[in-house]
């Protein structure tokens, strides 16, 4: 396959992909976060298709070069900020901007210098790099990366490498690289890029995916008021330390925490104030706990705390500090401070018990609490000899 079949092959699968990200929607029509790629993507197919023309004579070929390898290097670099984006860096145009505009300042210098020396040497640098950036968005945060997202960022850094190595050459090794010669390398650029386009296209609509079946799983499980794990979050984060209760070894220790009158709060101050309770008393619990504890919104007011291999007396020990600690932390609310007091239930995992029997006698000390005048902590009853 010759080059100009290649470069009309990009036009096209990159229309197709243009085609289909008009049509990859989410619901109501809104674009899944695909905008600025979009954009990306339609600059390409533009550049590729007056490449196209160029080789074919209907466009004058000094002409179609420049302006399609200049439509090239803005769609990459777009691409390499997009990129960018969906990593978490949303400033990402005040970088890309400038530098798009000097890497075509570059191109058109070399251009004018030697345009069939310098700018093939300097095109295969600037677009080299531009996906190098965009492999450095796919890299960050490897450890938490999915294998999608690893295998994309590999493949953009290998191809982006095979681009740049025609430049590379001439400035370290003018004289060729053995058997891969300056007309091999222009090949196999070639070939990248069609490899980039499909990699990229297939690869990031995946990757898109992914990341809001992630995100729907995180609505289903967090509460949003509060950031913590919801009842289904809280259960699922118990299971395994259930079945690990058979087995001997240190303990684990819940507690039911509940807010006392509550129902004060949202009749006296709104439930904006109550919200901002809810959430520093979260923030107040949290600094009590450890990275390996959890806490979770069990409902309304009612929070669960585990915390793994944590016996009764030292789980009655953090319960008491959490309790001290929500009770001197007032909350500052548009009208007023607002002073909260919190009783906490406490029990351990037993080797019989299932979800329903742990949270029923960590509700029972957390009644209990609140019968003994709130503002208190309570154990659950250790077993009889029967129901040991």
């Amino acid at each position: 396959m010759d080059a100009t079949t290649i470069i009309l092959a990009l036009a096209l699968s990159n229309l197709a992909l243009c085609a289909v990200l008009y049509c990859f929607t989410g619901r109501d029509g809104v674009t899944l976060g695909l905008s600025p790629w979009g954009g990306a993507r339609q600059a390409q197919t533009v550049a590729w298709g007056v490449l196209y023309l160029g080789m074919l004579g209907v466009l004058p070929d000094a002409l179609a070069m420049q302006a399609g390898y200049c439509l090239l290097i803005a769609g990459v670099g777009w691409e390499a900020g997009a990129q960018w984006e969906a990593a978490g860096r949303l400033r990402w145009r005040r970088v890309a901007v400038p530098l798009i505009g000097a890497a075509w300042v570059v191109f058109l210098a070399c251009s004018l210098v030697d345009m069939t020396g310098l700018r093939p040497v300097a095109l295969s640098l600037l677009l080299g790099g531009l996906y190098l950036a965009g492999a450095a968005a796919l890299l960050r945060g490897w450890r938490r990366a999915s294998g999608l997202q690893r295998m994309l960022a590999l493949a953009t850094l290998v191809l982006a490498l095979a681009i740049a190595a025609r430049g590379l050459m001439v400035l370290f090794a003018p004289g060729g690289w053995e058997w891969l010669g300056n007309k091999l390398l222009r090949q196999v650029a070639t070939v990248a890029f069609y490899l980039l386009a499909l990699v990229n296209a297939f690869g990031l609509l995946l990757l898109g995916r992914e990341q809001l079946q992630d995100e729907l799983l995180r609505v289903d499980t967090v509460d949003p008021l509060t950031g913590t794990p919801n009842q289904r979050g809280f259960l699922a984060a118990l299971a395994p330390w259930m079945a690990l209760a058979r087995r001997p070894g240190m303990p684990t220790s819940v507690m039911l925490l509940d807010l006392d009158q509550f129902k004060r709060v949202n009749d006296s101050y709104g439930h904006a104030a109550a919200d901002a309770v809810l959430r520093s008393v979260v923030d107040v619990c949290r600094r009590q706990l450890r990275d390996s504890d959890a806490m979770g919104r069990m409902a309304g007011v009612e929070f669960a705390i585990l915390l793994p291999r944590t016996g009764l007396p030292e789980a009655m020990l953090v319960a008491e500090r959490i309790r001290a600690a929500v009770a001197a932390t007032p909350v500052k609310a548009e009208r007023a401070m607002i002073g909260m007091t919190a009783s906490i239930g406490v029990t351990t995992i037993r080797p019989d018990d299932s979800t329903v029997s742990l949270l029923q006698r960590a509700d029972g000390a957390l009644r209990s609490a609140k019968e003994a005048g709130r503002n208190r902590v309570a154990g659950a009853p250790p077993p009889t000899p029967s129901t040991a």
